[in-house]
């Protein structure tokens, strides 16, 4: 039997710290091969102010920020438009990298607090991209609005529409991209016609995987966010 001596065990945890960056390119192999989802990563959670009523901006990485600082993504950017106005709200960043719609519902309840006055929800980019069944992706969106109506009955909801590449076919896109505006309808809730209107499609303004917005598009998105939430506010 080998007599585990310090020695020996510095030589141990020393193969094992090695071995972590061999982990982390086999994850960068992954996520290369699926950059057309997306991508999937920690959630980005930002509270930005001390104030008693929030705006919680839950969705998946075009709400988290991915390849951006948290500070440069739309939910941090319409927080500075509140303070600039001397609104007395702040943001809640309840963006999570790779959430599809089944995901976010399942998730939902854990975001949910007192105080929070508007609950945006930015879901389905990735159903579309991964073929999910149109009828899946909105009842997930339906039963995320049912939540937020009996947890928070006084909380107003606004929709993040969203649209895809054609890439599933000619009916599916177009059946996707009227979920939200039907929703919305049903529901009486606002409606962000499409989130990534002016940004989507333009390679200037998106970064290298042409799906998450750069600096500039983000700043693109916050105005399409706003036109909607301010007269919400």
């Amino acid at each position: 039997m080998t007599k585990i001596t310090p020695s020996f065990f510095k030589s141990l945890m020393f193969c094992y710290f090695l071995s972590l960056p061999l982990i982390g390119c086999g994850e960068k192999k992954v996520e290369n091969q699926n950059k057309e989802q997306v991508s999937e990563t920690e959630p980005a959670v930002k509270e930005t102010s001390k104030s008693s009523k929030k705006i919680l901006f839950f969705g998946d990485s075009l709400t988290a920020g991915y390849g951006l600082e948290v500070s440069q993504a739309f939910p941090a950017l319409i927080q500075e438009r509140l303070d600039s106005l001397g609104l007395d709200f702040f943001v809640i960043n309840a963006g999570l990298s790779g959430e599809t719609t089944a995901s976010g519902k399942n998730r939902l309840d854990w975001v949910l607090e007192d105080g929070i006055e508007i609950v945006i929800i930015e879901l389905g980019a990735n159903d579309g991209l991964r073929g999910i069944p149109l009828t899946e992706t909105e009842s997930n969106l339906q039963s995320m609005v049912d939540k937020v109506q009996s947890e928070l009955p006084n909380a107003k909801i606004i929709l993040a529409g969203m649209q895809i590449p054609p890439n599933m076919g000619p009916e599916y896109t177009s059946t996707f991209k009227q979920i939200f505006p039907k929703l919305a309808e049903s529901e009486n809730i606002s409606l962000i016609p499409f989130l990534l209107e002016n940004v989507a499609g333009i390679p200037e303004l998106n970064q290298g995987d042409g799906i998450h917005p750069t600096v500039e598009g983000q700043q693109i998105v916050a105005e399409n966010v706003w036109e909607v939430l301010e007269p919400v506010l």
